[in-house]
């Protein structure tokens, strides 16, 4: 049999002072309400003695909070890529003494309803939707009942929900100023998307934004891209397969991969041609996936900042129980989190420029 939990009438026997003079010491307003410090210091005592800890359901009912968020996502918690927003999301609620509840829907919107709906049952004090991937998503019936955050998602539809989501078009900005500070001005290629923005895979928002971003940056330095190859799929085997076909027609002074996968059957494509990286050709890249660091030579890339996004929702979702309880309305704003360059080996300066001064 377990033991018998400790109760707020014990610590006040224990004390003895009465029920409500325990409650209001514990609750930290006892020197507020004139109770003397002898009396303050006898139920503390007590308290400690007997590891005493308050009902958080009774509190909850109490004060309107059951310090506790909800965090729901497609497949975020079985990622070992972007389970680090979980564990950014963790420490920054428990920095406030809070809990998270975590619930995982693997696409299944009928999972995701009956995981909002527990959420709610167990009244927690407001709520994160996060996705794996960058997208828009449709924000699901009931999710605007409390405060809440869309977490690496965009909505299809208006929303007063905010945003958190990783700065995608500063990144390609970032991707194409590495190939720039290292003089490379012309044999520029992209793979995985462009070299228009109509050449991206269907749905992939990452795609789109790095994309301006490159374009916007090499455009400022007056440098066109050379060409580009659209992945249907960010995996390695397309990375090959896009990269190969270049190869057969063209030969690159540089690559922009849209993501490490994909750098990663670049590399296996250069080396079928002969070519080395970077003596050859210079390759940077996205995420900053463990992979990254694995590949030789070590590719240089803007990491995807998931720890940072987890903690940014949390603050963001703060934000809006205290714009909530003010009731003064909520703006669905989007919050960008920076993405930083991850410099290793694969960038070398280019023998045809030099870099800027």
């Amino acid at each position: 049999m377990s033991p018998r939990r400790v109760t707020l009438a014990d610590v006040a026997k224990a004390a003895g002072v009465s029920r409500p003079t325990a409650s209001l010491v514990l609750s930290g307003r006892g020197r507020e309400l004139r109770i003397s410090q002898d009396v303050e210091q006898r139920v503390l005592k007590a308290a400690d003695e007997l590891q005493y800890r308050p009902n958080i359901v009774s509190v909850g009912l109490r004060t309107g909070s059951s310090r506790t968020i909800g965090f729901i996502s497609d497949t975020v918690a079985t990622s070992r890529l972007a389970g680090d927003m979980i564990k950014g999301a963790l420490e920054a609620a428990r920095d406030r003494g809070f809990m998270l509840f975590i619930g995982e829907t693997e696409g299944d919107a009928e999972l995701e309803r009956l995981l909002l709906q527990a959420m709610h049952d167990r009244q927690v004090d407001g709520l994160i939707l996060a996705s794996m991937f960058t997208r828009t998503i449709k924000v699901p019936q009931g999710m605007t009942a409390s405060p809440a955050v869309l977490l690496n998602a965009l909505p299809k539809e208006p929303t007063p929900l905010p945003a958190v989501l990783p700065d995608e078009v500063e990144a390609g900005r970032l991707a194409a100023r590495v190939l720039l500070d290292a003089g490379h001005r012309d044999g520029i290629y992209l793979i995985g998307a462009g070299p228009g923005l109509r050449n991206v895979p269907s749905g992939s928002v990452a795609a789109v934004e790095r994309l301006v971003g490159i374009r916007e940056a090499l455009s400022e330095a007056g440098v066109k891209v050379a060409g580009g190859r659209r992945c249907p799929d960010w995996q390695p085997e397309h990375g090959l397969t896009a990269t190969r076909d270049l190869l057969a027609t063209a030969r690159p002074r540089a690559l922009i991969c849209f993501n490490d996968r994909i750098a990663m059957g670049a590399y296996q494509a250069l080396d079928d041609f002969g070519l080395k990286v970077p003596a050859d050709v210079s390759v940077v890249s996205f995420d900053d996936h463990p992979i990254a660091s694995w590949m030789r030579p070590k590719l240089t890339t803007v990491a995807l900042p998931h720890y940072e996004l987890g903690r940014k929702a949390v603050d963001v979702l703060f934000a809006e129980i205290d714009r909530d309880r003010a009731d003064t309305g909520r703006a669905g704003e989007v919050h960008r989190v920076p993405m930083p360059v991850r410099s290793r080996e694969s960038v070398t300066p280019s023998p045809t420029g030099e870099p800027p001064g």
